[in-house]
């Protein structure tokens, strides 16, 4: 079989799992756990020979013309270089990990069939985006991401956290997709086609005649699915949804489709050196202010998402610095440990004995009782703070280097402002990432919360996964040398400076949140219980109080707002907040869009009721009323219509006397 048969066949066969899967989830559930499982193994197996036969070489092209548009073609294309072959690969891992991790995770739910046919569906259409050619065809495989995110998101959709957290959603998403849509548009009318190739061919010979507009609405996209500043807001509410969904969405799906669209189309972005600007700021602002707010959540899913939307931001920077190379490097990298630590996150939370949001300040101890999640994450959690050997080390170091080439001005893609505005925010994320995923660690592993009732080893499935996904977590960043073909032939070896200043800062984020846990744990073991709640001025009741008045989510019940032993309230001082309730944004938005919206659906349902329907009843009382009235005189009597005749006859000869006198005295 030839190698676009074969890509053909990697987004193709997890779609008929997903049909089938639906079909047979009734009649045939023994048959359901193989559908989920065999098709996403043998799509990843398969995206590992296309990628071995692509050998980061040339890439290689097939389409067929879908239809006549009668303007500009739509074709059925693909487009196979190295990085839609390494990416093929990183989706096909995850979905596979995290389908045979449901099969245990999901064992007794009565929905699996249908969440497990959904999981394949969204890993078949991620699949779609990595490998097409065409920009339609892309949009397709990009909506139908968009609606599956919805239904798993919303999976629980009993509680009421999970139906608003799907909506949520699907609606900021749609909000980006809607001058995304129009940016696409104005892209191919530019460029004359909608083939990747075609447009990228013009851009680089200044064929794209409003780069600057396009690539400002293709960001708002972008910035809805890849979760960026001010559009991610959507995604720490997600965890709502069950774990290995977070793993699948944050990892190698959905978030991951913005930055992989962005390094397909950087000659796009990168004809406007405005564009690069603006990526830049909404790079450094996602960065620096999810990290803080990481360091003050409660909820280890939430730690986690915030943790997602920074590292994605360390993608963006490295698109703004125009090296798509140390961006998809990170993509990949990334999405390694970012599914281990949310797999982990799941055995953690069975092995707590809490519910689907579990509060890190309850965790005791949790070490000894789930050793395979307790080694592996602590790998995944060394590989996001990105401390050598580890692969987080390797790809965020691609992205400051990349990021320092600019900003001395060894770059002739973007500007150096760009370089400077993610160099400097970089280095202070990796700092603050090292704090947020030491306090994640001491607080699961090593906290002091109530015990919870021992619920036994987690099924085998569940654990294999988690070992197998340590390995590329530890030993990616190792291959650096050997995927330059991959990568356009650009080395991405660490520089020495970078390296030294992002370990340095790595380190000391990691060792003051442990020094600052080691000091706020003696605090709490001295102080009475009870005493936090006497003192009402404490930060957390604040919190907690506004979020109830704002109605935003709180990060955590009274008790764990209130948590002495958490170094985050005490690194974060005032701002901890603030962060605690993402600087809310969502209470602006809900002030700026919501509020106006509902008035305005107010306003138009009192002038339908009141107005509209008012017009409409009185229109037919009328001619009710005159009909009434007509009746009453349909006796059926003949005396009184002769009478009635006779009596108007009269009035008619009175009438025509009285005139006739009035004109002959005139």
């Amino acid at each position: 079989m030839t190698t676009t048969t074969l890509a053909v066949l990697v987004p193709l066969l997890p779609f008929l799992g997903a049909a089938a899967g639906l079909l047979l989830g009734r009649t045939a559930p023994g048959y359901v756990r193989p559908l989920a499982v065999l098709p996403t193994l043998a799509a990843f197996v398969l995206a590992v020979v296309v990628a071995v036969d692509q050998g980061g070489g040339k890439s290689i092209d097939a389409s067929r013309r879908l239809t006549p548009t009668g303007s500009v073609p739509i074709d059925l294309a693909l487009h196979l270089d190295g990085f839609a072959a390494l990416v093929a690969v990183l989706v096909g891992l995850v979905a596979t990990c995290v389908q045979l991790y449901s099969t245990g995770y999901l064992r007794d739910d009565p929905r699996y069939p249908s969440y497990a046919a959904l999981v394949s569906l969204f890993t078949s259409a991620m699949l779609l985006v990595v490998y097409s050619g065409d920009l339609m065809v892309l949009l397709v495989g990009w909506e139908i991401m968009g609606i599956c995110s919805y239904f798993l998101v919303g999976h629980y959709w009993e509680t009421p956290e999970a139906r608003a957290a799907s909506l949520k959603a699907f609606l900021v998403t749609k909000l980006g997709d809607v001058p995304f849509l129009i940016g696409l548009f104005a892209l191919a009318t530019d460029a004359g086609t909608f083939r990747i190739t075609g447009v990228v061919q013009a851009a680089l010979t200044g064929g794209i005649d409003h780069p600057t507009l396009i690539a400002l609405l293709l960001l708002a996209g972008v910035a809805g699915k890849s979760a960026q500043f001010p559009l991610h807001t959507w995604l720490p509410d997600a965890m709502a949804g069950p774990t290995p969904v977070s793993a699948l969405i944050h990892a190698a799906t959905m978030v991951a489709a913005g930055v992989y669209f962005v390094a397909r189309l950087l000659p796009v972005f990168a004809a406007s050196a405005a564009a690069l600007t603006v990526l830049a700021v909404m790079a450094a602002v996602t960065m620096v202010g999810s990290a803080l707010a990481a360091l003050a959540q409660d909820d280890i899913k939430r730690v986690l998402a915030y943790s997602t939307i920074g590292q994605l931001g360390y993608m963006s920077g490295a698109l703004a610095v125009g090296d798509r190379g140390a961006a998809v490097f990170h993509l990949l990298s990334h999405g390694a440990f970012k599914a281990l630590l949310f797999l982990a996150a799941g055995v953690i939370i069975h092995a707590a004995g809490t519910n689907s949001l579990s509060a890190m300040s309850r965790m005791d101890g949790l070490a000894r009782r789930i050793p395979d999640a307790y080694w592996t994450m602590t790998v995944a959690l060394l590989a996001l703070s990105a401390i050598p050997p580890f692969a987080g080390f390797f790809s965020k170091e691609a992205v400051l280097s990349a990021a320092e080439h600019t900003a001395v001005g060894d770059s002739a893609i973007a500007p150096q402002g760009a370089g400077w505005i993610v160099l400097i925010a970089g280095l202070l994320t990796a700092l603050l990432t090292a704090a947020y995923a030491a306090r994640l660690w001491l607080m699961a592993f090593r906290g002091k919360g109530a015990p919870a009732p021992d619920h036994g080893r987690q099924p085998i499935a569940m654990n294999a996964v988690l070992w197998v996904l340590a390995v590329p977590s530890l030993a990616f960043g190792l291959t650096t040398g050997y995927l330059d073909d991959w990568f356009d032939g650009h080395a991405l070896t660490p520089a020495l400076t970078t390296s030294v200043l992002s370990t340095g800062v790595a380190l000391v984020g990691g060792l003051v949140t442990y020094a600052t846990w080691r000091h706020t744990s003696a605090l709490a073991a001295r102080t009475p219980i009870g005493a936090v709640a006497a003192h009402p001025e404490a930060d957390g009741g604040l919190v907690e109080e506004e979020a109830i008045a704002s109605h935003e989510p709180a990060y955590g019940d009274i008790a764990s707002a209130q948590d002495p032993a958490d170094p985050g309230r005490l690194l974060l001082g005032p701002l901890h907040r603030h962060a605690a309730t993402g600087f809310h944004l969502d209470a602006v938005y809900r002030t700026l869009f919501v509020r106006p919206v509902l008035a305005a659906a107010s306003l138009v349902r009192f002038l339908d009721r009141e107005v509209v329907d008012t017009y409409v009843q009185g229109a037919g009382a009328v001619p009710r009323w005159l009909g009434r009235a007509v009746r009453k005189a349909q006796t059926g009597n003949v005396q009184t219509y002769l009478s009635a005749l006779l009596a108007g006859s009269a009035v008619l000869a009175l009438v025509a006397v009285v005139l006739a006198n009035a004109n002959a005295g005139s």
